[in-house]
């Protein structure tokens, strides 16, 4: 596959501009870039902070798979991404990967992924955006996580144009990975980028803090987490 990508001064979201062009019918492959966002969007309806200097890109796709299976498509854009990183960046600094969809540097937030659908009358999934965010020049102040940027660890960080060519690059070979192979190769590589097996993680689901160690993923991608001799497999939460 081989991306479009459209650049905007300003948009108002990457991904609203995007869905309307899905709905639309556009073909997948379709890539939307905005230097700044007026009116960015994090998980579950939280505000970005958007200044210029950042990556704020969206992308379009329409795989031929299960409705069930589209949240696999957070895995394979944050493999992308730490695939994208990773030369970068000094040795001290090589991006991890936190479940579902963020990258961090030294523990702190530098980057957020989204990934929503579209589904068509038959309930079949009818298309994926997926929204990147990544923190260049500038990382926001959020009251209940460190964040990072680039630009603390790179004197010359990449341009968001630069960046988002390479991360389209590696979201291709990615995504067609995933397609040939299944999911198994795009788990493997995100629990190298992972916690460690056995790390102590918190998660917190439904206003409940869930504690244990990290066991690694299902084959579906879910969170197992050990706790008292037991493997509890979590499907939605947030790791804090």
């Amino acid at each position: 596959m081989q991306f479009r990508l459209e650049c905007h001064e300003v948009l108002e979201s990457t991904s609203s501009t995007l869905k309307q062009r899905a709905e639309a019918g556009e073909a997948e492959g379709l890539a939307i870039l905005a230097l700044r966002q007026s009116a960015g969007r994090g998980r579950q309806g939280r505000g970005w902070e958007s200044p210029a200097g950042n990556l704020y890109l969206s992308v379009l796709l329409r795989p031929a798979v299960a409705l069930r299976e589209a949240p696999q498509w957070s895995f394979v854009a944050a493999v992308a991404l730490a695939e994208t990183l990773k030369p970068l960046l000094p040795e001290a600094a090589q991006p991890s990967l936190k479940w579902p969809n963020d990258l961090l540097l030294n523990g702190a937030k530098a980057a957020g992924i989204l990934v929503e659908t579209g589904v068509a009358a038959s309930n079949a999934l009818d298309w994926l955006c997926i929204g990147i965010g990544v923190n260049i020049a500038s990382k926001p102040s959020l009251p209940d996580r460190a964040t990072a940027c680039l630009v603390e660890y790179l004197p010359a960080p990449p341009e968001p144009e630069t960046l988002a060519a390479a991360l389209l690059q590696s979201l291709a070979h990615w995504h067609e990975t995933r397609l040939a192979q299944g999911f198994t190769p795009i788990r493997d590589a995100w629990l190298h980028h992972g916690p460690a097996m056995g790390a102590a993680v918190s998660v917190k689901r439904d206003g409940a803090l869930i504690e244990g160690a990290f066991a690694g993923l299902s084959p579906e991608g879910g969170l197992k987490l050990a706790k008292d001799s037991e493997v509890q497999l979590i499907l939605a939460g947030e790791i804090i």
